[in-house]
């Protein structure tokens, strides 16, 4: 999340407490071609018992409602590289 909010596109994100699970808004049609190790891409409809938003969904605001998929994959792989990193130290 702080690698796409850095580069400014990070939409909102829930995060489901009960099992410290981050989910990133992507536009409709995205589950179809996810494939990313470690990851999934399912629907989250809103907030329930157990999950709030990190992010909220902010229409109209500065930053974008949903995540780019490509920027999304880049930073997780960019996330997972430098904790493969940081465990080697």
């Amino acid at each position: 999340m702080d690698i796409l909010r850095l580069r400014g596109g990070c939409g909102a994100v829930l995060l489901e407490d009960a099992e410290s699970t981050l989910s990133f808004l992507v536009p409709f049609g995205t589950a179809a071609q996810w494939q990313l190790a470690g990851s999934s891409c399912r629907t989250v409809p809103a907030p329930g018992a157990g999950s709030h938003w990190l992010l909220p969904p902010a229409v109209g605001g500065p930053s974008p409602v949903l995540t780019d998929p490509v920027e999304l994959r880049a930073a997780l792989g960019e996330a997972a590289r430098t904790l493969a990193a940081s465990d080697r130290l």
